[in-house]
């Protein structure tokens, strides 16, 4: 395996990796909240609208990628939202037709995804600039970042808001099932609501900012110890070099 082929393994990996951590769009780029509190209520809806948004996402950055060299630099971000309209209604037609309980569910909420910074940034930023492959694979890293990231919400919403987890009523091809674990009349409503749904997404936030700050003290300890240590090593050398001269 020649390095070439180990760099662009390597690039590869961090390129899907970084929708993941270093640039979630939710999490750290702060974009496309609104159908992330809007569509967080339960599991099953937020797992929905992930894969819808992550289909249209993927879609719209392969296509943005073969004509990149094709559209004018005039008319590139209207053409980008033509795209990306066109990926959306394909999108929308299907879930109605094949999942009605998702389209009813999720409503006006996969019209937005034409909207959502983060597809129209995507062709903007990274495919209109880089070949299909890594244009696929960018969008992938972000579309199961951005799924992650609603699904933990919804995760933390669904069981404190209903005291469990409900599974089959909006994907009716599988069983349904209802797991309460918190008894009945000790669940906390506030949670379905939008205020719970902010309430939720600011508590995530401030822990993955005390984890960064914590990284980012333990990093500038260690750093210090090494320069310290370094300074010490000079210093001795130094030492040793003024002995040996006398």
């Amino acid at each position: 395996m020649t390095d070439k082929i180990k760099r662009e393994k390597g690039y590869t990996k961090a390129n899907f990796l970084k929708g993941l951590f270093i640039e979630n769009p939710l999490f750290v780029s702060i974009l496309g909240t609104c159908p992330a509190l809007a569509t967080t209520k339960t599991l099953e809806a937020a797992i929905g609208m992930g894969l819808l948004f992550t289909v249209v996402l993927i879609c719209s950055n392969v296509l943005v990628s073969l004509l990149r060299k094709l559209i004018p630099e005039e008319i590139r971000t209207p053409s980008y939202i033509v795209i990306i309209a066109t990926f959306v209604t394909m999108v929308k037609m299907f879930t109605n037709a094949f999942l009605p309980e998702l389209y009813s569910t999720l409503g006006v909420f996969i019209s937005l995804i034409v909207v959502n910074c983060i597809v129209l940034g995507r062709a903007e930023a990274y495919a209109s600039k880089n070949n299909v492959f890594d244009s696929f694979i960018d969008a992938l890293g972000m579309g199961v970042g951005y799924t992650l990231a609603i699904m933990l919400m919804a995760i933390f919403r669904e069981f404190l808001g209903t005291g469990g987890f409900s599974f089959g009523t909006i994907f009716t091809f599988i069983p349904a099932v209802k797991l309460q674990i918190i008894p009945k009349g000790y669940e906390i409503s506030l949670f379905q609501t939008p205020v719970g749904a902010f309430i939720v997404f600011a508590l995530i936030l401030a822990v993955i900012a005390f984890i960064k700050n914590r990284k980012a003290e333990y990093k500038f300890a260690m750093d210090k110890k090494e320069k310290i240590r370094k300074a010490q090593e000079a210093k001795l050398k130094a030492a040793e070099a003024n002995g040996g001269n006398k």
